[in-house]
């Protein structure tokens, strides 16, 4: 199954250095039966989108946290890890397209990496503080989380990984 696992800079780091991804509570989200059933319209490819694109607002959550932390120094760049695992768990009980996977995920396995360019970071920063906001309906906070989603993340083969993590 295709997986969509929310990262940070420094989880891409940690694979470049380790070969593997940890996720956060082995936490990802794919195309499950649960998401196709929520969406009346659409062909794999458009839920899959719709699948990776919970996972980059769960990045949001995940860069608030760092950011409240003090780590200025990450990029403010949402990164969604696309891989290919057999052994997931459904968890329809946190959302539609929620899985949880056991353990790493190997390098082996990453299909892709999708990360937001340089051009998205003040809006991803602005939208990182105010993504719980705007999980209660603030409807301004929903506004500065609808600006950094207004940026296309950008595709990166397994193989870039490195190479952009170096030059970040």
């Amino acid at each position: 199954m295709r997986i969509y696992v929310p990262a940070t800079w420094p989880m891409l780091r940690s694979l470049v250095k380790n070969g593997v991804l940890d996720p956060i509570g082995g936490t990802a989200f794919a195309l499950t039966p649960a998401l196709r059933e929520a969406y009346t319209t659409g062909d794999d490819e458009e839920l899959e989108y719709a699948a990776m694109n919970q996972a980059a607002r769960a990045s949001l959550r995940l860069l608030s946290v760092e950011f409240g932390l003090g780590e200025d120094t990450t990029p403010a760049r949402r990164v969604v890890v696309a891989a290919d695992l057999d052994e997931v768990t459904l968890r329809p009980d946190l959302d539609d397209g929620v899985v949880r996977i056991a353990g790493s995920v190997p390098f082996e396995s990453i299909a892709a990496v999708h990360v937001d360019t340089e051009e998205a970071a003040y809006a991803v920063r602005q939208a990182s503080g105010a993504v719980d906001a705007a999980d209660m309906g603030d409807l301004d906070a929903e506004f500065l989380v609808g600006e950094a989603e207004d940026h296309e993340l950008a595709w990166y083969d397994p193989s870039e990984v490195a190479f952009l993590v170096e030059v970040g």
